[in-house]
């Protein structure tokens, strides 16, 4: 379990209890849309309107307290920022997990025979998962 106010405070941000929900079950499902999170929220904050959801979400990912997730022909999901990681996408249920990948290789190919500086690294592999097979 998180400690959601200091993660917050970590990233310049008033820690709510809106915000501490909102990454309260972001931490339980992992990746979600905003449709279902705003479901989901709405049983522990009833009067929360989508555009306050959407605020919040906003301001999350500007501190990068919170990373898009973009999954071909998905709505965009959203994630708590952790280490570098990818992603698998099963193509049947749709179901989203983290995965270990070494970005070093691929970033230091880039640095040194391109002289390209990166800033921000995504990648999801897709297929059907071992319980859609």
């Amino acid at each position: 379990m998180n400690n959601f106010e200091v993660m917050l405070r970590e990233h310049n941000l008033k820690a709510t209890k809106q915000r501490i929900g909102i990454l309260s079950i972001m931490e339980m499902r992992g990746h979600i849309n905003i449709e279902e999170l705003y479901e989901k929220i709405k049983k522990s904050f009833p009067s929360i309107s989508l555009a306050t959801l959407y605020k919040n979400m906003h301001l999350m990912l500007e501190n990068k307290l919170l990373t898009e997730v973009g999954v071909k022909n998905s709505k965009t999901l959203y994630e708590i920022t952790k280490e570098d990681h990818a992603h698998m996408h099963c193509e049947k249920c749709n179901e989203v997990v983290d995965i270990d990948f070494d970005f070093e290789n691929i970033t230091d190919n880039l640095d040194n025979k391109n002289g390209f500086i990166l800033k921000d690294t995504q990648v999801i592999f897709s297929g059907i998962c071992k319980s859609c097979k």
